[in-house]
């Protein structure tokens, strides 16, 4: 059975193949304007067939796939939705769609319409599609084992209330969500209660909120992605024992806007991550017993900014870079550790040649604590006169926390 194919072709042949023996089963008229065909076809095929949509434009109803099957695009076949509601709908474990376009998915205020759905599913894969111009683009309820690859995502979307995200996990598992490439939704990849899932590769920009959206994840890996351009940079909320490796966050710019915001999470690592020419490069509040390693902070206005019951934290072997402010802290830090990081600002000297800088630095700078309580005194930043507020405060501090300093500020960069 698994050597089975039916395949539908414009020119209206279905075929039976059974290892090298072909006959002819039934004649089938095209259906480039019609809804009945195809959903005909695909009612007809037996478990574990393989579907081969020749090229051309289908205008079709919502169609189900209840049995396992491979739906496989020749040259990339348009299914464009009839009257502006869904596409395809699995509820079938196995089920492959490959190769396809899907367009006319329009926006509704009442349904979350998606070009695929997948219900209650698991051992799927979405490869190689692209979707154009829908209102959510993969939308996963209760799927488990999936994978979503080297897909193409773009929507047009103008304001966050008439927009759907690209990619949308709700209480999954066991996800691999690789390569694709995201532009234009609300969100790029959002997941709320998605566990032991891989985030990697993917290339998510110019969404309205986030490049990445999720909470109440837990045990997820994150690497290798690239964020840029998105309304407010990627939000990780509300999850536990999260790694977030070698992504690199750029350009999320804006009053309300970081690189990453991290929110109520414990027991995480994030790694050789680069955060540049962001507003806010991460952005931490309630977040426990997180790894910040080897990252790159270049350019940004406020690298980080700590906010609220963030303890047991580890700071150590980033560089800090040309940012106009590197640390903002409006909480106790005293049971955090901050070491060996590299400074750009750093005035100390290393009188040992040890490479590690015979005096602490002291990262918070008193016009950082100014512009907690006057936001409009930025417009003062590279005047003299905070240079001579900041050299003060350094000279005694007196406003700055005392206990957030680097006692072994590194003298060259990490590498």
């Amino acid at each position: 059975m698994s050597e089975r194919m039916i395949k539908y072709s414009i020119l209206g042949t279905v075929i039976l193949s059974m290892g090298s023996h072909f006959c002819l089963i039934a004649k089938v008229w095209s259906y480039h304007q019609s809804s009945l065909d195809l959903a005909a076809v695909v009612s007809s095929a037996q478990a574990f067939d393989t579907l081969i949509i020749q090229e051309g434009t289908y205008v079709i109803d919502p169609l189900i796939i209840d049995k396992p099957l491979t739906l496989l695009g020749n040259n990339y076949p348009t299914l464009h939705s009839k009257d502006g509601d869904e596409l395809i709908v699995v509820t079938a474990d196995s089920v492959n769609i490959i190769g396809l376009t899907f367009t006319g998915v329009t926006t509704s205020y009442l349904k979350e319409r998606a070009a695929i759905r997948i219900v209650r599913s698991k051992a799927f894969a979405i490869e190689d599609n692209k979707i154009l111009d829908c209102f959510f683009g993969i939308y996963l309820e209760h799927a488990k084992r999936g994978l979503i690859n080297n897909n193409e995502i773009r929507g047009t979307a103008t304001t966050e209330a008439a927009s759907g995200n690209a990619i949308h996990a709700w209480y999954c598992d066991q996800l691999t969500i690789t390569d694709n490439e995201l532009e234009g939704h609300r969100d790029g990849i959002y997941f709320e209660f998605v566990d032991q899932s891989l985030i990697r590769g993917n290339h998510s920009h110019h969404q309205l909120r986030y490049g990445l959206h999720f909470m109440f994840s837990n045990d997820d890996q994150y690497l290798d992605n690239n964020f840029h351009h998105n309304g407010a940079g990627v939000a990780v909320m509300f999850s536990r024992r999260i790694e977030m490796i070698n992504n690199r966050f750029t350009y999320n710019l804006g009053n309300s806007s970081y690189g990453l915001l991290l929110k109520e999470i414990n027991d995480a690592e994030v790694t050789g991550n680069l955060f540049d020419k962001n507003t806010t490069g991460i952005f931490v509040e309630g977040s426990n017993r997180i790894k910040y390693t080897k990252n790159t902070f270049h350019r940004n206005g406020w690298a980080i900014k700590f906010s609220g019951g963030c303890s047991a934290n580890e700071i150590t072997y980033n560089n800090f870079t040309n940012n106009a402010l590197d640390m903002v802290v409006s909480t106790s830090l005293s049971d955090n550790q901050i070491h060996h990081n590299y400074w750009s600002d750093y005035t100390g000297y290393d009188l040992d040649k040890n490479e590690i800088g015979d005096i602490p630095h002291y990262p918070v700078k008193l016009f950082s604590y100014i512009l907690d309580l006057a936001p409009e005194a930025i417009v003062l930043l590279r005047s003299f006169f905070v240079d001579i507020l900041n050299f003060s405060e350094k000279v005694s501090p007196v406003f700055t926390p005392k206990e957030v300093f680097d006692a072994s500020p590194l003298i060259n960069p990490v590498k």
